[in-house]
């Protein structure tokens, strides 16, 4: 038997809360004794606990029973031994049991409010364990705001959810459809829902007063002490809400809407819970629930067309599967009929407005401001993937900080989602959402405006950043012309900022110029195209670089330009020299040349014949290539243009160097280290110096040829030309090799063969045979 005080610990004899908390007071004055100290107060045991005081009242004065763990928790920060906390325990699982099976007040309806359960709930099983933690270990009032675009299945989660541990909450479970986004625009307002509420916690109607206030704390009181579920669904903004919060931590309140109710959860503690998409997994997990295992088996491609097409959306994963179960056609027709451009929303329609995608998705827009709908509509214009502040204000022609504004408020309706700081997506339902509204509702010459100003944000700023990568390349000033009114080019101010701004909008750039292509707008493609060439070569996006140089060509062509012809020709063919496609590479080149000479562009004609050492030095054929090069030179010197000397000197060298004449290779490639050194020109330099480093290596001046390398490695690195470090790198293990260190030169061909093979460039073979052959 425990004592407490000198006195006998009853735990046998507590039937009710209010028994379990005098035992625990009893606790709390024996520590104090024992500590020789006054007893821990409220805040006192919060702040040891983590809990809120108002928690650890309640628990102290019997109107909130504790859960087990934080009964265990409480106990021993209070001394108990480990007999009185075993009898505790025991003590506080019999209340819970008899509160259980006690008979309720005759007359009472114990609300249970709650919908029906989905009959599955795919893909969601991070977000239930989440909720799940919630309610097992409450502090305070627990709201989890349930937040996501239209569609995605929030009530749907907090409806199964209620279910689940509905058990949990035995005073009952509330529910009420605030319909924050009905088309009607009737809204439920908080007086309403309090009174609906009150009344199935059976507070007659002549209590309640017609203050909202007082009819919130008359609500709050009606809840107190009571283990209550709350379901607060498809709520406009936290307004709304707010009074429908109670304030014991024996309730739990799921919000869901599509806002993201972003001042509920700072100003009140709710905890967000975002949804999104569902996985690849989880819609195939929904298609099989609802068409079964061997239907979705029998025709797999069908399933998985009919999942990209309806975006992993849940509502329009629904849809698709019910009109297949009611249809009974094969999955392969849906799909189809899914996968035809105009088609797709007229198949997503269930019959009603709750279920056609269409109408869900409009709740959510006529809900915004017009400025916001207004550059919603245009988002639609916009290719994709995702789109930045900067682009958008571009589009919408507003300023940036307005268009900001403007952002936050799509955002926060879910009709986008900023994925990363400051880049803005929609999934493609949402996206031919907003096509089809600013088809509808933009006139035509708007509508042009909006695509050019787009264009033009697009092609300026990938102009500025090519210049930064490669200043000393061929002007691309021709069909430039000024950016429309509105358009606010981003500016990156170094290389860096170049190549980081390059890389993060790659697929935006391919998409914006397929777009251009396919709309006719020839001069954007061509300048887009170009603009694009370098940074597409150094970071080894080959294949797409040969697609935007002949989108470049078309355009050419069909502008009638043989300038921007000549030029387009020229850059084809690196990019079919590069992946191997020689033929193809020569024809554009005698192309290209044909042209220049008819034009008299001597600079043209000598960065031609340029490209054409490259593309015969690359099969093996070097005195060719050094004829093609000393033509080069040749031209270059009669046409006064330096950078092409220089460049032209260099490939002079290293023809020499391919044919065995080292000391010949040296002297010229010196003279143009010196020329491109005094043009501040790094991209020829780097190439120069790995020149320099073949050439020292064939003369067995290892160390000297280890020094060059590693010059072009720095400068390679610094440009972010992944191939060309590689290529410097698969030689340099060769020099180590010779150097008698054979693990360096493992290391630096096992670098060459990473990149190459992330490159999928061939040239990784050369280098796998050489580690295996060590």
């Amino acid at each position: 038997m425990s004592t407490v005080g000198g006195r006998a610990l009853d735990a046998a004899g507590a039937q009710t809360s209010d028994d379990l908390a005098g035992l625990l007071r009893a606790l709390r004055r024996r520590h104090a004794r024992q500590q020789g100290d006054g007893e821990l107060t409220y805040r006192e045991l919060a702040a040891r606990t983590g809990w809120s005081h108002t928690a650890i009242a309640e628990y102290l004065t019997g109107k909130t029973l504790p859960p087990t763990d934080r009964l265990d928790a409480l106990v021993r920060l209070l001394g108990a031994t480990p007999a009185e906390q075993g009898a505790l325990a025991t003590a506080r699982d019999r209340i819970e049991e008899s509160r259980r099976r006690a008979p309720r007040t005759p007359g009472r309806l114990v609300p249970r409010q709650l919908p029906a359960d989905v009959a599955s709930l795919a893909g969601r099983d991070d977000e239930v364990t989440l909720l799940d933690k919630l309610v097992a270990a409450p502090t305070s009032v627990v709201v989890a705001a349930i937040s996501g675009t239209a569609g995605v299945g929030k009530t749907a989660l907090a409806v199964h959810f209620a279910h689940r541990v509905a058990d949990r909450f035995d005073d009952g479970q509330l529910y009420v459809n605030l319909r924050g986004f009905d088309p009607r625009g009737q809204a439920v307002s908080a007086a309403k829902a309090l009174h609906g509420f009150l009344d199935a916690l059976g507070v007659p109607a002549t209590r309640v007063p017609a203050d909202l206030d007082a009819q919130a704390a008359l609500y709050r009181s009606a809840l107190a002490g009571k283990r209550i579920l709350i379901v607060l669904d498809n709520a406009r903004d936290a307004e709304q809400v707010r009074p429908l919060l109670p304030g014991t931590p024996t309730t739990m309140v799921l919000v869901t809407s599509r806002s993201q109710l972003t001042s509920l959860v700072s100003l009140d503690g709710a905890h967000p819970l975002p949804l999104g998409l569902l996985s690849r997994d989880a819609s195939a997990h929904l298609l099989t629930n609802r068409l079964g295992v061997e239907r979705v088996a029998a025709e797999p491609k069908a399933a998985e067309a009919i999942i990209t097409a309806c975006v992993r959306l849940p509502l329009a994963l629904s849809i698709a599967a019910a009109r297949a179960q009611q249809s009974g056609f094969p999955l392969a027709t849906l799909a189809a009929e899914l996968g035809t451009a105009g088609q797709r929303f007229g198949v997503l329609d269930a019959g009603d407005a709750v279920g056609e995608v269409r109408t869900v998705f409009s709740w959510s827009y006529t809900a915004l401001s017009v400025p916001a709908a207004g550059l919603f509509r245009l988002v639609g214009l916009h290719p994709g993937p995702d789109i930045t502040v900067a682009a958008a204000a571009s589009l919408a022609g507003r300023p940036v900080d307005d268009t900001r504004r403007l952002l936050t408020e799509l955002t926060r309706a879910n009709l986008l989602a900023e994925y990363r700081p400051g880049r803005f997506t929609a999934h493609d339902l949402l996206r031919a959402y907003a096509a089809e509204l600013s088809d509808g509702t933009d006139p035509t010459p708007d509508r042009r405006s909006a695509t050019i100003r787009l264009l033009d944000h697009y092609t300026h700023t990938t102009h500025a950043a090519d210049t930064l990568l490669r200043p000393h390349s061929d002007p691309v000033d021709h069909l430039m012309a000024p950016a429309a009114a509105g358009v606010l080019p981003e500016r990156p101010t170094s290389h860096a900022e170049a190549l980081q701004w390059l890389t993060a909008e790659h697929p935006v750039l391919l998409a914006v110029l397929r777009l251009a292509a396919s709309a006719g707008h020839d001069a954007h493609t061509w300048r887009l195209g170009r603009a694009l060439d370098t940074f597409l070569d150094r970071q080894g996006h080959w294949h797409d670089r040969v697609e935007t140089c002949r989108a470049a060509l078309l355009a050419a062509e069909r502008l009638g330009d043989p300038v921007a012809q000549a030029v387009a020709h020229r850059f084809l063919a690196g990019a079919h020299t590069v992946v191997n496609r020689y033929a193809d590479a020569h024809s554009h080149l005698e192309r290209a040349l044909d042209l220049y000479v008819a034009s008299g562009d001597t600079e043209g004609e000598a960065r031609t014949h340029q490209n054409l050492a490259s593309l015969w030095d690359r099969q093996g054929e070097h005195r060719r290539a050094l004829e093609h090069s000393k033509r080069t030179l040749d031209l270059a010197r009669a046409a006064g243009h330096r950078r092409a000397q220089a460049d032209a000197l260099n490939a002079v060298g290293w023809c020499h160097a391919q044919l065995g004449e080292h000391l010949a290779a040296l002297a010229y490639c010196e003279e143009a280290l010196d020329l491109l050194q005094q043009l501040d020109d790094r991209a020829g330099e780097a190439a120069t110096w790995d020149s320099l480093g073949y050439a020292h290596h064939h003369l067995g001046q290892y160390g000297r040829a280890v020094e060059c390398y590693e010059r072009t490695l720095g400068l390679t690195r610094d440009l972010g030309d992944l191939w060309g470090e590689a290529d410097t790198l698969s030689r340099l293990g060769d020099t180590r090799l010779a150097l008698g260190d054979p693990a360096s030169a493992r290391a630096d061909w096992q670098r060459a063969l990473e990149i190459f093979t992330a490159l999928d460039h061939p040239d990784a073979d050369a280098v796998r045979a050489r580690l295996r052959a060590r």
